[in-house]
Parts: C-alpha cells; sequence; structure tokens
C-alpha cells in the first residue's frame, strides 16, 4: 500500500487522563497501515481462552472502554481495545478521503491475523459495530462470543434513521464540534476531565479528519463502499454463527432505539433478550461496569 500523510497527537495531549491507566503498545509493520502506527491496549495474559477485542466507533477511542477493561482483566482474560486510524492514540490521516469502510475493515482484519488472535469474545458499539460485525465471517474459528450495543449492520435495505441523517447533518455544518460536550450532554454523570479525554486526541481541526469522514461513509445504497461486506455478514450472523451473544442497548439513544436493536438482535442466532439500560444513551459504555460484569456470567460461563 503506498505511503499515507499523516499527523501523529503528542503523547502530552493524554497526560493524566482519568481512569486510564494502561500502558500504550503499538503496531507499525501492518501493510494495511501504509506507514503509520495504530495504538491499541493489550493487557492480560496472552495466553487466555477469553480475549476480548473492544471496538470503539466515531468520535470516540478505547478511552470508552475504561470501565469495562477492569473487569474483564479481573476474570483472568486478555482484553484488546485498538484506536482506529484517525482516532485516540493512533496516527491520523490527513486526507478524509483515505477513510473508507473497506479500508478500515481491512485494518482490523490484518491486526487480528497480525496478532493470530483466538478465543475473541467481540465487543462492538456505533462504527465499531459497522465495521466489526463484518470480520468473524472471515475467520469464524477465531471467534467465540458477541457483545453487541447500540449499532447496525450497514446493508442498505432500510433507511437510514432520522437520528442519524439529523447527526449527519450537523456534523457538516459543525465539522469541529466539541466531542467533551457531545459526551457530557448524554452522560451528565462524567467528570469534565473525562469528557475532555474525548478532546484529547485532537489538538488542532487538522487532526479531525476521520470525524468529519465517518458520518459520510454510512452505506445508504446496494453500490456504497461496505455493503456487499455487510450483507454477507447478515447471512452470517443470521445462519453461521454459532457462538454465544448477548445485546446491551442504552434506551436514550435517538439513533438505535432498543426498537432498532430488536431488529437487529433478531438477525443473531440465539441471541438472547437485550440488556436494556434505562440511564444510558448512545455511548453505553459510559456505563460499562454493569455491562461487563452481565457479559461474563452470560458469555464465559
Amino acid at each position: 500500500m503506498a505511503a499515507i500523510d499523516f499527523l501523529r497527537t503528542a503523547d502530552s495531549c493524554f497526560a493524566a487522563l482519568p481512569d486510564y491507566p494502561w500502558q500504550a503498545r503499538y503496531i507499525d509493520g501492518m501493510p494495511s497501515l501504509g506507514g503509520m502506527r495504530l495504538h491499541l491496549i493489550d493487557e492480560g495474559p496472552s495466553d487466555a481462552e477469553v480475549c476480548w477485542l473492544c471496538l470503539h466507533g466515531n468520535p470516540t477511542w478505547s478511552y470508552l472502554y475504561r470501565r469495562m477493561i477492569p473487569v474483564f482483566l479481573a476474570a483472568g482474560h486478555r482484553v484488546l481495545a485498538p484506536d482506529m486510524p484517525g482516532f485516540g492514540k493512533s496516527d491520523k490521516p490527513i486526507d478524509a478521503a483515505q477513510h473508507r469502510f473497506s479500508w478500515h475493515r481491512e485494518v482490523l482484519l490484518s491486526l487480528v491475523e497480525a496478532l493470530d488472535l483466538r478465543g475473541i469474545h467481540l465487543v462492538v458499539q456505533d462504527w465499531g459495530g459497522l465495521l466489526g460485525l463484518t470480520l468473524p465471517m472471515e475467520k469464524p474459528e477465531r471467534y467465540k462470543g458477541l457483545l453487541v450495543m447500540n449499532t447496525h449492520l450497514a446493508t442498505a435495505e432500510t433507511p437510514l434513521p432520522e437520528g442519524f441523517l439529523q447527526w449527519r447533518s450537523m456534523c457538516a455544518e459543525r465539522p469541529d464540534f466539541s466531542i467533551a460536550r457531545l459526551l457530557a450532554r448524554g452522560n451528565p454523570h462524567l467528570s469534565a476531565a473525562e469528557c475532555a479525554a474525548y478532546d484529547a486526541p485532537f489538538p488542532e481541526p487538522a487532526f479531525r479528519a476521520a470525524t468529519r469522514a465517518f458520518p459520510e461513509m454510512v452505506p445508504e445504497s446496494a453500490q456504497d463502499d461496505g455493503v456487499l461486506a455487510s450483507r454477507a455478514a447478515a447471512t452470517f450472523w443470521r445462519e453461521h454463527w454459532r457462538g454465544v451473544s448477548m445485546m446491551a442497548v442504552g434506551k436514550r439513544d435517538p439513533v438505535f432505539s432498543p426498537a432498532a436493536m430488536e431488529s437487529l438482535r433478531q438477525s443473531i442466532n440465539q441471541c438472547p433478550p437485550a440488556l436494556v439500560l434505562d440511564e444510558a444513551g448512545h455511548f453505553v459504555q459510559e456505563h460499562g461496569e454493569v455491562i461487563a460484569k452481565e457479559a461474563l456470567f452470560a458469555l464465559c460461563r
């Protein structure tokens, strides 16, 4: 792959993050990265029987999983939480056009192969779901469990939710919106420092190519990038998935309501009724300790 022009957020931007004590780890040799480096949390025994692969969405990063990671680690499991290219501590392409569904999917597939991950319990939300739900069909033997939260499969078979269209319009009108304020509005229990952590990866507007690109990347028609993979994934989850599954839903999500998530749940083979969190919104991981404890019981018995 040709080299990608990118920016790298200074380490100083991440100083003293609340409740994020984990050592920074980087991968920089994958051809799909085009010379960039990818940051990930990788904690717990490398040979653990259970490996939680936690995928964030837009405009967040692995910080979103800080309430869930300690629960999984306390159970003796391995936890990986990568930052997608353009987010968190990972390098950030300068050109918004670099951000394509197929490219981000390739990066995630390459990461799983590079680390030879097995016993994967896939944890997805938002774009972590749009992308992550298309991964297991490529190597089903690597995956044992699924925890799915507030997301959908991008099959372009139904109109995009009105709440998402409003979000996309806001992003187009205010491309440099405050991510901290977005998190604070939906999560009043967060401290100012916790909210500020979501702005930390983006010290200047030039670092925001990903947050500008992702709202426009959501497929709407059959010809859009990612639709074929998403439709194949829908068949996989409905007809071929044999692992254990759990769904958690933030009831206050203006885009992925419990009713919308119920449609996704019914398309996942033997997925039980969702855990609905009345106080949670779209970023349901901000109530993650409850979810993680339930996931240990539901997926690891």
